[in-house]
């Protein structure tokens, strides 16, 4: 890794100010940049040899600016659902809707509802989600269909909650 030290050194005030460009406040550049660099280094042994390395960590930089910049508009929009903070007055019916969706995403187990989260609104791919868990790709997509399923289902009233059975 010595022979990366000088060409990142040389690179870093320029990916800083691009960084600075894109986020318009320097705490967060700083970090998208931190973020850049130790995907770069992660990374190292995917890097096309012949490739440039400048334009190799602008790609990141910027991938890595637009992911974040969606996880935030996602978390965000997930945020005014659940608080009920919408520009737009919301109707009887989407309030109705908001709140079984709601009561529903509650009533799933605890996988299920980490599941949905991770995907749908920390927007990790399922890849990632895989190597949280540990379990194959083709594991974590059937997992999330049937939370989505079970999520519908329960928000559109077809499964009650299990009773409770006495047992002698």
């Amino acid at each position: 890794m010595h022979e990366l030290d000088e060409p990142l050194r040389e690179l870093l005030p320029r990916l800083r100010r691009f960084a600075v460009s894109l986020t318009r406040n320097t705490s967060s550049a700083d970090d998208l940049v931190q973020a850049t660099l130790e995907r770069a280094i992660t990374r190292w042994a995917h890097k096309r040899p012949e490739g440039d390395l400048r334009a190799w960590l602008f790609s990141i930089l910027y991938r890595q600016f637009l992911d974040a910049h969606r996880r935030t508009r996602r978390y965000a929009r997930m945020l005014d659902f659940i608080t009920g903070r919408d520009d737009v007055q919301p109707s009887v019916e989407r309030t109705v809707i908001a709140q079984s969706t709601l009561q529903a995403f509650d009533q799933l187990n605890t996988e299920q509802r980490a599941l949905l989260l991770w995907v749908s609104v920390e927007g990790l791919s399922y890849k990632e989600v895989a190597e949280i868990l540990d379990v194959p790709l083709g594991t974590v997509m059937s997992r999330l269909s049937r939370a989505r399923q079970a999520l519908r289902q329960l928000s559109d009233g077809e499964i009650a909650s299990p009773s409770l059975r006495i047992l002698k």
